[in-house]
């Protein structure tokens, strides 16, 4: 495990990053719309892709509180490079607890290296992200043959495996289900670029539709109807308190770019940092980045604990710092004025980055809905009397 001095040190350096080669990377990807492979290449050669995994899996053993520190730090700059970031650190997570040893050798170590890039795909269309999914797979001796359809996969188009979650075909609900590392050249798949977004401009996102791909019995991660935990119990937890903790660190950078724009504009004589209403936006927006920045560190350390409670904690800080975000960013934008609107601001890209987050890991909805199932089960367990 990492000290604090070690620490303090790579904590320099991502900062130092960010600022400087970090900050011309998300000029060069808004003008070219694109993310280059040298982009990948620099945060692997940095060791940043690696932060947050085991050091015998050749990453740097930062304990998942720490790492959440980082990734307030990484999100305060372009969405694309968050992107990055999040994910690479967070997928080895999700393929390890069921990874063989043989497994962890030829897919969970590779992907911790930058020697191959997995993508997460686990959305369809026409279903949600659980349960119901309907991609299937039929058994044919040591081979899966893959049928079905995928949309929204991050890094879809680039990728050399996707960690795919599909089900035995005739089966339901969780019975069945698999997670299989499907190989992007393999037959049958025909994967289509959809990366037009409103922001986060440059990460690649692709619809995949495959038709009796071959997929390698060896290459499903644990056994059949153990495919959802991969999915839900490996990676969705820590997933959704690095989202909420991607939510505070961009809200800190529409924040710094408020105030800075405060300090220099002048209406009537005065900086608009002497006008009281702006004094109060900006008083409300540091207090609520706080109070979501402490909520997600909780949920960090409740899962690092192994907590019962984590994956409520997880929904809890995902929920608050979504909404955090939405209202400092639309008081940033307020505080600029018009010229908030224009391309030329940077504000104007941190507030397309924002919408994104309201969907990433699960709306608002769904993090509701998990927090008032983990309250039920809490109020079952509470005795009669016993809150008295």
């Amino acid at each position: 495990m990492m000290d604090g001095q070690q620490f303090n040190k790579v904590r320099d350096a991502v900062e130092q990053w960010v600022e400087g080669p970090g900050e011309r990377w998300a000029e060069h990807i808004e003008e070219t719309g694109e993310v280059p492979e040298a982009v990948w290449t620099e945060l692997n050669e940095l060791g940043f892709l690696r932060l947050a995994a085991p050091v015998e899996y050749g990453g740097q053993g930062i304990g998942f509180t720490r790492w959440m520190e980082l990734m307030e730090v990484f999100s305060r700059s372009h969405g694309s490079l968050r992107m990055i970031v999040h994910v690479v650190n967070g997928i080895w997570r999700s393929m390890d607890g069921h990874a063989s040893d043989d497994q962890r050798k030829r897919f969970v170590v590779p992907s911790v290296l930058g020697e191959i890039k997995i993508a997460f795909a686990l959305t369809e269309p026409g279903n949600g992200t659980g349960a119901d999914i309907t991609t299937s797979v039929v058994r044919e001796g040591d081979t899966y043959y893959l049928s079905g359809r995928k949309h929204l996969i991050t890094f879809g188009m680039r990728c050399d495996y996707y960690l795919l979650a599909a089900r035995v075909a005739g089966t339901t609900g969780h019975e069945g289900t698999v997670a299989l590392l499907v190989p992007r050249d393999a037959p049958g798949v025909r994967a289509e670029d959809s990366s037009h977004t409103m922001g986060v401009t440059g990460t690649d996102h692709a619809s995949i539709v495959f038709d009796r791909t071959p997929v390698p019995v060896d290459h499903r991660l644990g056994e059949e109807g153990q495919g959802l935990e991969v999915f839900l119990g490996g990676f969705l937890t820590p997933s959704r308190i690095s989202v909420a903790m991607s939510c505070v660190g961009l809200a800190q950078r529409a924040q710094q770019l408020a105030v800075d724009y405060a300090r220099s504009r002048v209406t009537f004589g005065k900086a608009l940092t002497e006008r009281q209403a702006i004094q109060f936006m900006l008083a409300e927006n540091a207090a609520d980045i706080e109070a979501a920045r402490q909520l997600v560190l909780h949920a960090a350390r409740r899962f690092e604990e192994g907590a019962d409670d984590a994956s409520m904690q997880s929904s809890m800080a995902k929920m608050h710092a979504v909404t955090m975000l939405t209202t400092v960013t639309d008081k940033a934008l307020q505080v600029h004025g018009g010229l908030g609107y224009w391309k030329s601001q940077k504000i104007e890209r941190v507030y397309r980055d924002a919408r994104a987050q309201r969907f990433e890991e699960g709306p608002n909805e769904v993090q509701k809905a998990v927090v008032f199932r983990e309250l039920l089960q809490q109020a079952a367990t509470v005795t009669p009397g016993a809150a008295r």
